[in-house]
């Protein structure tokens, strides 16, 4: 994949959110990390329609679900500031699932793309070379 520049990489599981920008030519990827500005787990009611199954079977669930919607409007609030212009998602397929959920629609039309691995304890190398194979 050609990644634009300055597109920002957003690397999400159900307790961390990672965020990154492209400072790349293209078609180079050459990520750089930014500092995430404390994403609280918001009680939002994002897991509140899920009963205790086998799907969904304890709080750690309910709390990740929460964790994601928190991250999808810390993005939404980025992108609604203009702070970022294009993004990438690589998440985990559930926490990605939700985070697609909590999306704006801005958020959601400039979504350039996204990739259901978990990510968040790579090290940058394995992100670029995750999103040059995608």
């Amino acid at each position: 994949m050609i990644l634009p520049n300055d597109t920002t990489v957003a690397v999400v599981d159900g307790e961390k959110l990672r965020l990154f920008r492209n400072k790349g030519v293209e078609p180079r990827i050459q990520l750089v990390e930014e500092t995430v500005a404390g994403v609280q787990p918001v009680n939002q009611g994002s897991g509140a329609r899920h009963r205790s199954t086998s799907a969904n079977p304890d709080r750690w669930r309910l709390e990740e679900d929460d964790f994601a919607a928190s991250a999808a409007a810390y993005l939404n609030r980025l992108m609604l500031d203009g702070e970022v212009v294009s993004l990438f998602v690589i998440a985990d397929p559930r926490t990605l699932g939700e985070l697609r959920r909590h999306f704006h629609d801005v958020t959601r039309e400039n979504l350039i793309g996204d990739l259901a691995k978990d990510f968040t304890g790579g090290s940058i190398e394995t992100i670029e070379a995750a999103l040059a194979r995608a």
